[in-house]
């Protein structure tokens, strides 16, 4: 047991290899607690103050759920309802809403914006995502990953495809040398993680035995991976000709049924933290897909996504459980 009263998750880093695997034997606890109606609320009068600078379907509603759950109490602030790094400072608003909450989760773009925060609100900081790493999205991810394969983390083969400059990629590698797991990052050379982030990984992986695999080649990584994540393209707001050049780059690392082949694995499974620009059935996934010419998806394929192998809304519901776990360690009674 480990005790995590009134920690920060700002980060893979923030927590041990114990500690993590910790919080997904609690999350484990949780989920069965939920799904055999014993769940006992922890939370009891606890607020937690969610700040969304991006927008959100399964953080938001994880957090909402999760501490409902769990007896507590949530106000959501979107863009338009605080003053953060508007007409406020962040330091400031971490000064305000600690004085009123328990906790606040915080889900933009600059990760400095979220250690700012921690710094200065004197209460639990959570990362709901950042431009740089998706921790919670990493609980949900092993948590699906080792009930899927009956086994621990560092028993377990995976491999990302595509951008690896983002979170996900970032996030996804990290995780793994922490977790002990052999580890594939496959993506074009100029979007590979950055040496900081690779150093970072080497460091962990030195520790827990986890083996780390970063190539441009899809032979070499898929070969022997048990679970292929991958992750959106491009972001909306990104001009039109990146879009161009992005894709021109990640088309030979497009999650298909060929790629899955190359796995060797006759029980391979698909992974994404969604949303996904599968098929044309949302306004973006339409415009990407139509300027792009790939009528068959984009990272991913509908004939993938929509299949056996594919995962994906197992792992979005593992959000829950996961960041009730975080929640409940950190500060349940």
């Amino acid at each position: 047991m480990y005790n995590l009263r009134n920690r920060h998750f700002l980060k893979e880093t923030d927590f041990s290899t114990g500690e993590m695997n910790h919080l997904l034997r609690l999350s484990e606890a949780l989920k069965h607690a939920k799904y055999s109606g014993t769940e006992v609320p922890h939370l009891k009068g606890k607020e937690i103050a969610l700040i969304f600078e991006k927008s959100s379907t399964r953080t938001r509603a994880a957090f909402e759920v999760a501490t409902y759950d769990q007896g507590g109490n949530v106000t959501y602030l979107d863009p338009s309802g605080s003053q953060i790094g508007h007409k406020e400072s962040v330091a400031d608003t971490a000064r305000v809403l600690g004085r009123m909450f328990d906790a606040i989760e915080f889900r933009g773009s600059a990760h400095e914006s979220i250690e700012e925060l921690a710094k200065h609100a004197g209460v639990p900081v959570y990362n709901g995502l950042t431009d740089e790493w998706h921790p919670t999205q990493m609980l949900a991810d092993f948590l699906t990953m080792t009930e899927s394969a009956g086994r621990p983390a560092d028993r377990i083969t995976y491999c990302y495809m595509g951008d690896a400059r983002s979170n996900m990629g970032r996030s996804l590698l990290v995780m793994g040398a922490i977790m002990g797991s052999d580890v594939r990052i496959c993506a074009p050379e100029d979007l590979q993680p950055p040496e900081d982030v690779q150093k970072i990984a080497g460091e962990k992986a030195a520790e827990s035995g986890a083996t780390l695999t970063i190539t441009d080649d899809p032979d070499e990584a898929l070969t022997g991976a048990e679970f292929v994540h991958t992750d959106v393209w491009v972001s909306m707001g990104e001009p039109e000709e990146e879009w161009d050049r992005r894709v021109d780059l990640l088309k030979p690392y497009q999650v298909n049924s060929e790629a899955l082949e190359k796995t060797g694995e006759a029980d391979v499974k698909f992974m994404h933290c969604l949303p996904a620009f599968h098929n044309k059935e949302t306004k973006v996934g339409a415009d990407v897909i139509e300027r792009t010419g790939m009528d068959d998806g984009l990272e991913v394929t509908d004939e993938v996504f929509e299949s056996k192998a594919s995962i994906v809304f197992d792992q979005a519901e593992n959000r829950l459980h996961t960041i009730k776990a975080v929640l409940v360690a950190t500060l349940g009674s």
